[in-house]
């Protein structure tokens, strides 16, 4: 696909640095997934001693921490919560810069009153006068034109010298991760090594994005008619009931609700599935790290934001509405077509589609 690039404003020139660079990372699942190439990248130039930088923190919310445990990245990472209050470990770690890989408004006034001298990051939400260093996204008719986020923020790691090689997201499952995901299916009662559907029908940023259980449910029971494969259908904290009511509909499938779940052991449990099936929500860019094969079914928002690592994926969405997308929280016009209307057969025909792909 083609798109407009994003600018950057003055200066133009990458900085000539030195010291210490903190990134902070994004505030949701599936774009600090998105942003995991740039957080390779400032590990790799850091521990080559070739890079830019000479030493390297990775701010991120504590809960979040889970999603990039288990690999390289860990020595890096600095936990927000608990008492740890953003401004108050930025002043702590005294960074030469900062690299602002969300588009909060906050994180960027808490960067400049911590004295950061170089703060790089997106111009969005009237931020702009609080970088230095600072990419301007392409709007028309003074509306952002949306580009996929990971080129967003492979752009703006250019902004500090760093150039990640690709954007294929880099995920790591721990042997905790996988003791965990290994004891989660035996609790749902599958033996060890049954392949299985993993179906993760939440969305963590409302109703808009979610698809009807019983459509789930139906797509699920026709991938067991076809593959022979049961599912295991779990969610976040507060998604009980609509897994379950997934599960109400779908006989073959089996609910996680009632087991402690975190983002730590869905990474294995995404990584050893036959297939994903999901909202529009952050457990679509694990099964792009891992190269599981996925479908991901779409309301509310623009195709082009996640527009990177399809070789594995199909976005299934309702084309043609006059209303879509709308980016609300919650369907204004009350009739949610752009989820009503999406038919199981359809996120059925995408499933057998990538998983053609996936078969050498």
């Amino acid at each position: 696909m083609s798109s407009s690039p994003a600018t950057a404003a003055r200066p133009t020139e990458p900085p000539t640095p030195a010291g210490h660079l903190v990134v902070r990372a994004p505030n949701w699942v599936g774009d600090l997934v998105m942003a995991t190439p740039v957080l390779e990248a400032a590990r790799l130039a850091v521990e080559s001693g070739a890079g830019p930088w000479s030493r390297l923190s990775i701010v991120l919310r504590g809960h979040l921490a889970a999603v990039v445990e288990g690999g390289a990245l860990e020595p890096y990472l600095v936990r927000l919560g608990k008492g740890r209050k953003e401004a108050e470990v930025l002043a702590e770690l005294a960074p030469d810069a900062a690299l602002l890989l969300t588009s909060s408004v906050g994180a960027a006034w808490r960067a400049r009153k911590a004295g950061i001298p170089l703060r790089a990051g997106a111009s969005l939400h009237g931020r702009g006068l609080l970088l230095t260093h600072r990419i301007v996204p392409p709007a028309r008719a003074g509306r952002r034109v949306p580009i996929p986020t990971a080129h967003l923020l492979r752009d703006l790691a250019g902004l500090v010298g760093l150039h990640p090689s690709d954007l294929h997201p880099v995920l790591h499952a721990s042997p905790s991760d996988d003791e965990r995901a290994r004891e989660l299916r035996a609790a749902a009662g599958f033996a060890a090594g049954e392949p299985f559907v993993l179906c993760c029908p939440g969305a963590a940023f409302g109703a808009a994005k979610l698809w009807p259980p019983p459509r789930f449910a139906e797509a699920l029971e026709e991938l067991h008619r076809r593959h022979g494969w049961r599912a295991i259908v779990t969610g976040g904290p507060g998604e009980e009931r609509l897994v379950d009511a997934v599960c109400a509909a779908a006989p073959s499938a089996r609910s996680l609700s009632a087991e402690a779940r975190d983002l730590g052991s869905l990474k294995a449990l995404v990584r050893d599935a036959q297939l994903l099936l999901v909202g529009d929500s952050g457990p679509r860019w694990y099964a792009a790290a891992f190269d599981t094969p996925c479908v991901s079914v779409m309301g509310p928002n623009f195709p082009e934001l996640t527009a990177t690592s399809l070789e594995l994926c199909e976005v299934v969405r309702v084309e043609g509405l006059a209303c879509s997308p709308c980016l609300e929280r919650v369907c204004p016009l009350d009739h949610h077509a752009c989820m009503v209307e999406l038919s199981s057969s359809a996120v059925v025909a995408a499933a057998e589609r990538v998983l053609a792909r996936a078969t050498p």
